[in-house]
């Protein structure tokens, strides 16, 4: 069997997220906060003053670097790269002190509005803010009745205060790939591939992020080798899909079918049948750079075969034996 995990290694090199991209969402964050935390002392002294937590891919380190995507801005192409970090904005005391969704919202937005020299999106899960080099910081907004501690609810402006509980989701993920970092490397390859099929056909869209981290801590299977693993792991979404298309969320709301609502069931099994059939083909090479070919035109070209090797794995060398010309004995 070819072996391409010295290539899925690399590429995770390639898709996680830069020590400097990292830095630069910290400190974005770190301010978004402070601007917060001023506005509130200045215009909100006596409400239930915020705090944050920082959530979502961030906080279980599976962030990746999306494929950068060419913009019209002034007339111009500019290349971005869309990434993005969840910041938790949490109030927290009696319920009979709690506003209404839209006032949380209102105050958030007027508090970070002017960061950037981009206006922030009220969108109906969370304020956007949002920077010129396309990267963007969203900003969820709970209150959590100081009774009842362990329910947040998230202020949706469509559907209100709905249970949710992205703590709890982090926890349950975290415990699983501390054990094994394998796991974090498996859902940066499903997320890669999601954005490469998202690149190539923007048609349909491929599932979250935050639906391939479930499914892939539902149906992981460890293997010394990541191409062997994370067929494996394919192959066991495959299966419990094709049984039944759901994703239920472990954590509040729990039991929630997160893909509930969404369009494209044929268009994304069509999807993930393919790459598991290459997935498969791969496993089966002998040639390691036919295999990473293989894999390569469902990741793209950051799963790069340079490094492959162009031999045949099963094939082996030796020496000519001596060729005996006669039975009759020496003198």
């Amino acid at each position: 069997m070819a072996n391409c995990h010295a290539q899925f290694v690399d590429f995770n090199s390639t898709i996680s997220l830069t020590d400097d991209r990292k830095r630069k969402l910290k400190k974005s964050r770190t301010n978004l906060r402070d601007w917060i935390r001023d506005d509130f002392k200045e215009n909100h002294k006596d409400e239930i003053k915020p705090k944050f937590t920082s959530q979502g891919s961030s906080a279980m380190k599976t962030t990746i670097n999306p494929i950068p995507r060419t913009v019209q801005e002034d007339g111009k192409d500019k290349i971005i790269t869309k990434y993005d970090t969840d910041d938790g904005v949490y109030f927290i005391g009696p319920l009979d002190q709690r506003k209404s969704v839209q006032t949380y919202h209102n105050w958030i937005w007027d508090a970070v509005d002017g960061y950037t020299g981009v206006p922030p999106v009220d969108k109906n899960t969370c304020v956007r803010t949002k920077f010129a080099d396309g990267r963007h910081i969203d900003q969820p907004i709970y209150f959590i009745d100081e009774a009842n501690p362990d329910e947040p609810k998230l202020a949706h402006k469509r559907d209100g205060w709905v249970p949710s509980d992205p703590r709890a989701f982090s926890e349950w993920f975290n415990e699983q790939a501390d054990e094994n970092e394998q796991l974090r490397r498996f859902v940066k390859y499903l997320k890669a591939w999601s954005d490469y099929q998202n690149f190539s056909d923007g048609s349909k869209k491929m599932p979250t992020g935050f639906v391939m981290t479930i499914w892939a801590a539902d149906n992981f299977c460890a293997n010394e080798r990541d191409d062997i693993g994370f067929r494996d792991t394919l192959q066991k979404i495959y299966d419990e899909l094709n049984w039944r298309f759901e994703c239920l969320r472990p954590t509040v709301p729990a039991d929630e079918d997160v893909m509930d609502g969404y369009s494209y069931e044929k268009y994304f099994m069509d999807k993930l049948g393919a790459f598991l059939e290459s997935a498969n083909q791969a496993i089966n090479e002998t040639n390691p750079k036919n295999a990473c070919h293989k894999w390569q035109k469902h990741l793209g070209n950051r799963f790069s075969c340079a490094n492959a090797k162009d031999e045949d794995e099963g094939a082996k060398h030796y020496s000519s034996p001596a060729v005996v010309t006669s039975n009759a004995k020496s003198a």
